[in-house]
């Protein structure tokens, strides 16, 4: 069983670091470019993983849910009701009519004249 561990550990490491390297966009990369670091994760599978994970990578710190800033601002969830975009959003479908559907709808669910499936 430790044997198998012993493999299956770097396996995993060294994989979740290739993926983690590829998928990193090219302004949070540190220290070397990105094509580089994926190089030395897969010819130097313990050692370049480790070294991806502690250096290659810009990190922000750990917070409450997601509210970690990227791109100078700041990318915490607000719910819709708080959100000004989306009751921005919700002021413009009313003056383009974006109520007619659903007015329309309503009219045929109260048509007693409506045959029914």
């Amino acid at each position: 069983m430790l044997r198998v561990l012993m493999f299956l550990v770097p396996l995993a490491l060294s994989v979740y670091a290739f993926i983690d390297c590829i998928s990193t966009q090219d302004d949070d990369v540190r220290h070397m470019p990105k094509p580089l670091w994926a190089l030395l994760v897969l010819v130097f599978p313990l050692v370049g993983s480790i070294s991806w994970l502690i250096a290659g990578k810009k990190r922000s710190p750990a917070a409450d849910g997601w509210s970690g800033v990227r791109g100078g601002r700041s990318r915490q969830w607000v719910a819709p009701d708080d959100n000004p975009d989306f009751l921005k959003s919700l002021d413009e479908d009313k003056k383009l009519g974006g109520d007619k559907k659903l007015d329309e709808d309503k009219k045929k669910d109260d048509d007693p004249n409506r045959d029914e499936p």
